[in-house]
């Protein structure tokens, strides 16, 4: 197995007991990235243990194949996790359900690293930013059709740009001069539209962040991941999630918590029993230590937080 400088995960150690492993159990690794979680995983299945992977950007499956494609206990599929219910539709009449299903949410390392995939800032690459470039738009062809009120949206939704209108407007004017379609020239735009930012934060980290999850429907995508998981996990099965953004662990922490109870007026009779959710949460929020972080300064704003299907 590869050294763990090869494949970094977020809180491996404390995602990985959280999903509390049997030998024979059938486990999912929905964000494989580079492996991390996944081989923590296989570490702890027996022989009749099985991890499925999925990964919607093909190097990371190529990736996937490389470091353990040989192992008969593992498979992957280039797929978007919101999927998972659809490719889990034979293994699930033959087995009855999953045991656990980990998320590590988010851009990787190595995305982040590759200009070429347009999600750096710092590194001058085409504006591209989707995890699968082979569906959607790039966001360099979403920008040269958007208005500045939709545009200023995107950053405000999903970025909490405070800013936003303004940074905006300059940007939907420099697109009407000339196509924007450099990373570092989006950058600089911002950058100049910015009247202040966080010390030793680039001004345009927010609104890159607000473009990535926009483009790439992550939101969307993990709601109807969050839904699938309650379709194939079996009693006891587990939900372990890491996400990066408020807005991510926001959906999740909602999702855990189950659909908002109604109050009704004192001295109402309950015209009915309420249902239980269908989903216990297990612990609190959790943060990684001081040495994680240290280690892998990636995970400075991950949270983690698990749930349990009960019957």
């Amino acid at each position: 197995m590869p050294s763990s400088s090869e494949h970094i995960a977020v809180l491996p150690v404390e995602a990985v007991a959280a999903l509390n492993i049997k030998h024979d159990g059938l486990y999912i690794d929905a964000t494989f990235g580079r492996g991390g979680h996944s081989g923590h995983i296989l570490e702890k299945l027996g022989d009749d243990g099985r991890l499925m992977a999925f990964d919607c950007d093909a190097e990371a499956v190529a990736h996937a194949q490389a470091l353990f494609g040989s192992d008969a206990r593992f498979s992957i599929s280039q797929r978007n996790y919101s999927e998972m219910a659809e490719v889990l539709s034979d293994v699930m009449s033959d087995q009855g359900g999953v045991d656990g299903v980990l998320f590590d949410l988010g851009v990787s390392s190595p995305q982040l690293d590759t200009a070429a995939r347009g999600f750096s800032f710092d590194k001058s690459g085409p504006l591209d930013m989707r995890m699968d470039p082979s569906r959607g738009q790039p966001v360099s062809e979403w920008l040269s059709g958007v208005s500045a009120e939709e545009l200023a949206e995107v950053f405000r939704d999903y970025g909490d740009e405070r800013y936003a209108k303004r940074i905006a407007r300059r940007v939907v004017e420099a697109v009407q001069q000339n196509p924007i379609t450099d990373t570092v020239q989006l950058a600089e735009i911002i950058k100049e539209a910015h009247p202040r930012w966080e010390r030793h934060k680039h001004p345009a980290t927010r609104c890159f962040q607000a473009l990535r999850i926009f483009i790439n429907r992550e939101l969307e995508h993990l709601k109807m991941a969050l839904e699938a998981c309650l379709e194939i996990l079996r009693p006891g099965g587990r939900i372990v999630v890491i996400s990066f953004h408020s807005l991510e662990d926001r959906l999740v922490k909602r999702f855990f918590r189950g659909p908002e109870k109604v109050r009704l007026p004192r001295g109402l009779p309950v015209a009915e029993e309420e249902k239980p959710w269908v989903l216990k949460r297990i612990g609190g929020a959790v943060r990684p230590s001081e040495s994680e972080v240290s280690g892998n300064p990636r995970s400075r704003s991950s949270i983690m937080r698990v749930a349990e299907r009960v019957a």
